[in-house]
């Protein structure tokens, strides 16, 4: 009895042409994302003075340092949930609109800005002399202008106006992707709005908005140029982004500044893992009410 060829006994094994097609993208995940990931654990763990978790302790008995953590949370987490309460109705009304198309785009334009460009915009439209406080000033409303920026404040506008299209953009994909014909079936049951809505709507909701919630929190924990250009880097926004940035390029200390980015990266994982678990306690089982 001859025996299957290579190919053959491979194919069996789920090894084909097709399958090759997976290496580019397997090398670029490799050389963009788990060497660099490794290669920072490693230097974080080889310090220029002291044992190898010195950089570690270093950061924790340092107030200064670890503050930082809560500061960035402080700005995240509120930025996250508001974004996604904003997402949330629009995304149900935009998707009964006929110009879906025209309304989504301009909903995403700020992410086409960049965030240099809304941190001058937001100086220019809520600074002192901005016309915001002007405004106000001229109908009476204010005696003085209120600040508005280089706070805690400026650095929230614009991670509110650069994260609300991504949160926008994926909760609206989960949102149409529900089948209407659950909806009216619910309606004719007798169903009203508000028990359509947590019964049906909110169960098969839960597994994107925590999808949502995990990728939209990831991106404002790492907020940096809206930190220095919109608020007070040496104060309360001094975020773990700009602690990491001082300690490799203003101390020259890289090993340091891998420390504190590896830091950035568990409370991240941290802040996820709680996320994707608390999922669980809301609904359990496929979402299999969506179209297709």
């Amino acid at each position: 009895m001859n025996r299957p060829s290579l190919r053959l006994r491979l194919a069996a094994h789920g090894f084909d042409a097709t399958t090759l097609l997976v290496l580019p993208g397997l090398l670029v995940m490799l050389a963009l994302f788990v060497y660099p990931f490794f290669y920072g654990i490693v230097d974080s763990l080889t310090p220029r003075e002291g044992a190898w978790y010195s950089n570690y302790t270093r950061f924790f008995t340092d107030r200064f340092q670890y503050a930082t953590i809560a500061a960035t949370l402080w700005l995240a987490l509120p930025v996250t949930i508001v974004n996604l309460a904003l997402a949330l109705p629009i995304a149900f009304r935009v998707r009964l609109m006929r110009r879906q198309r025209l309304l989504t785009t301009i909903l995403v334009l700020p992410i086409t800005l960049g965030t240099v460009f809304v941190a001058d915009g937001l100086l220019t439209f809520l600074g002192p002399q901005g016309w915001f406080n002007r405004t106000l000033i001229l109908i009476g409303l204010l005696e003085g202008p209120v600040k508005l920026t280089n706070n805690y404040w400026g650095v929230f506008a614009s991670l509110l106006i650069t994260g609300f299209p991504f949160a926008f953009l994926l909760t609206l994909s989960y949102v149409t992707g529900i089948d209407p014909a659950i909806e009216q079936a619910a309606a004719t049951l007798g169903a009203g709005p508000r028990q359509r809505f947590t019964r049906i709507f909110l169960p098969l909701l839960v597994p994107g908005l925590a999808v949502t919630f995990c990728l939209a929190f990831v991106q404002a924990f790492a907020v940096f140029p809206s930190a220095v250009l919109l608020g007070a880097p040496a104060g309360p926004t001094r975020v773990i982004s700009i602690a990491a940035y001082q300690a490799a390029f203003e101390q020259y200390d890289h090993s340091m500044g891998s420390a504190i980015a590896m830091i950035m990266g568990i409370v991240e994982l941290v802040v996820v893992v709680a996320v994707l678990g608390l999922r669980s306690l809301f609904y359990r089982g496929p979402a299999g009410g969506t179209k297709g």
